[in-house]
């Protein structure tokens, strides 16, 4: 049995995804799915870089604008998402092309994880993050070390709510988070292009794109959203960029002062981003953006269906 195709567009944040997958999708009869983490939210537009109304009407998209900022995805509900989109994509006779920068969640997909299940136990968590907030995240990172090396691994240390998970289930279950992953074939053939480009023009692209924001009306849009009483400590706004801004709109920082720290994060994004996207990985193809990319990018994709189709 010959699988259907799936294409997935990979590389860092700013590096223009969003303007080479419509180009493709418009091209190619595709349809876009996102695998980015900073989408789902509904009313964080302009500080995730979020493809227009325009864009989304020049091509159907998926997995943009789920959610509401005081709901919280796992996982394994993303994957799910995620692939039921694809079929649907593909029920349509339509190219399925996953756009994304949230490497745990491409690496979910094609490998095929199968997250654990959600134990949950409201006492446990808050019992964990007194721990973190007490003796500090790597604390209790260390604790996960002793009972979870590889999410000790895989989870950083600053990402408390993730350690916190991989504890509670540990807790619960009494098997270490890691033990109970599976993983399930992924029922597509599938091609990976990486987007890139160099480090000195990324960092001018996110330079740009953060001075874009904030005309856009960046602050405006978080001063809304903490009008609507969402709580600032919400997952959604871990994004870049949100609490650097919340605490502009709250006095306690200055915008000059928060812009500095945005593009630090975000240049450091860039690097853990490198981590899960490797130049030197063998699945990914990659390509440099220039004038020409998308020509090349819609070659090599018509090449690989022809190769593939048997």
């Amino acid at each position: 049995m010959i699988l259907p195709p799936l294409v997935c567009l990979v590389g860092p944040t700013a590096v223009g995804k969003t303007e080479i997958a419509l180009h493709l999708a418009e091209r190619l009869d595709g349809e876009i799915v996102s695998a980015d983490s900073r989408l789902l939210y509904r009313g964080l537009d302009i500080g995730t870089a979020k493809p227009t109304l325009e864009e989304r009407h020049r091509v159907p998209h998926h997995l943009v604008d789920v959610a509401e900022p005081d709901q919280t995805w796992s996982l394994a509900q993303v994957r799910a998402a995620v692939l039921e989109s694809l079929a649907e994509v593909t029920a349509r006779g339509r190219l399925p092309l996953v756009v994304g920068g949230t490497g745990q969640y491409l690496r979910a997909i094609l490998e095929g994880w199968d997250p654990p299940p959600r134990a949950h136990d409201a006492a446990v968590r808050e019992r964990l993050e007194a721990i973190a907030r007490r003796d500090g995240e790597h604390a209790l990172h260390a604790r996960l070390r002793e009972v979870d090396p590889p999410s000790a691994d895989r989870i950083d240390a600053r990402n408390v709510r993730r350690v916190v998970r991989a504890l509670e289930i540990f807790e619960i279950t009494g098997e270490p988070a890691s033990a109970q992953r599976r993983r399930l074939p992924l029922l597509y053939r599938n091609l990976i292009l990486g987007l890139t480009a160099p480090r000195p023009i990324l960092y001018a692209r996110i330079d740009a794109r953060i001075d874009a924001m904030l005309a856009q009306g960046w602050v405006d849009e978080v001063r809304r959203l903490l009008a609507q009483g969402f709580d600032t400590g919400l997952p959604a706004f871990s994004a870049i960029g949100y609490p650097e801004i919340i605490e502009v709109v709250q006095g306690k920082r200055s915008l000059e002062d928060a812009v500095v720290e945005i593009r630090r994060r975000t240049r450091v994004l860039v690097r853990r981003q490198a981590n899960w996207f490797k130049a030197d990985d063998p699945s990914i193809l990659w390509f440099e953006n220039d004038g020409e990319t998308v020509g090349r990018m819609e070659a090599e994709i018509r090449r690989w269906r022809r190769a593939t189709s048997g």
